[in-house]
């Protein structure tokens, strides 16, 4: 089982914002997911991005690989590896 850190979509049409989420890499984007660990909302100046580092981590350490896009996010946060 391979499990990726990867952004679920919310919000309205054209007004979208993220959950962080770790799923299984065969389940759909919106789909089933094993745990939330943070969210991402692009739309608001300046962006809103918020993360438990501690569950970042922990999942990192079970072998969880981030997408390229949350790997971003983190770096730019200060959170990854």
């Amino acid at each position: 089982m391979a499990v990726r850190i990867r952004l679920k979509r919310m919000g309205a049409k054209k007004k979208p914002f993220y959950r962080i989420v770790v799923a299984d890499s065969r389940y759909p984007r919106d789909g089933r997911f094993i745990e939330e660990i943070g969210y991402y909302n692009p739309t608001t100046k300046p962006t809103t991005f918020e993360v438990n580092a501690e569950k970042v981590q922990e999942w990192l350490d079970k072998g969880a690989k981030p997408s390229d896009t949350v790997k971003a996010l983190l770096d730019r946060a200060g959170v990854n590896k």
